[in-house]
């Protein structure tokens, strides 16, 4: 009821803030003003709440690629999100990857985990970080591994590209693709 009618209270104790943001009940039976309300809301919201979720979906996927890859490979480790030695400015800061998988015998693999439900920065981040990643872990003995999924992900065709062009591995979140990036991992023993 508040945020129906809150704009139409007369206490003169209710926050300036329901009075002008609470008035979608004036609006009811005025189709053309309460769409226009609904849309400026939506747009309002949906900047504010967009790269949280997108942020919360991209936390769940890297859990879930860990997972996966924790019970295909139980003697691995994949609790770090470095690999030593490997600095983004001449050894004073650790480069931090989404996952990093450890195998047995001390190989590194980087994973970077990229979901994305709609286009936006983290695709084109991750591109422009390819190369030169790919080429710093290489010279280190290392390898780097993509997972990629998200319709905004795929209508990024030039960014996918260039991931793939430095990548030692791309797949998608599918569990027989996860299974091929287990099946890559083993071949760093």
């Amino acid at each position: 009821m508040l945020l129906i009618h809150g704009g139409s209270a007369t206490d003169p104790g209710i926050p300036d803030d329901v009075l002008e943001k609470c008035t979608m009940g004036a609006l009811i039976g005025k189709k053309r003003d309460l769409d226009s309300f609904v849309r400026q809301r939506y747009i309002h919201v949906s900047r504010i709440t967009g790269g949280a979720t997108a942020n919360a979906m991209g936390q769940l996927c890297q859990a879930y690629v860990r997972e996966r890859l924790e019970n295909a490979l139980p003697t691995w480790d994949f609790s770090r999100h470095t690999i030593p030695g490997i600095s983004q400015n001449e050894g004073r800061t650790d480069m931090s990857f989404d996952l990093v998988a450890q195998s047995p015998k001390g190989r590194y693999c980087a994973i970077e985990v990229s979901f994305q439900v709609t286009t936006n920065s983290t695709i084109e981040r991750k591109a422009g970080q390819a190369d030169a990643r790919q080429r710093l872990l290489r010279a280190a003995g290392h390898k780097i591994a993509y997972v990629i999924d998200g319709a905004g992900n795929f209508q990024r065709r030039s960014a996918l590209s260039t991931i793939c062009a430095y990548s030692d591995c791309t797949v998608s979140i599918k569990d027989e693709e996860l299974d091929d990036l287990a099946k890559f991992l083993r071949t760093l023993k």
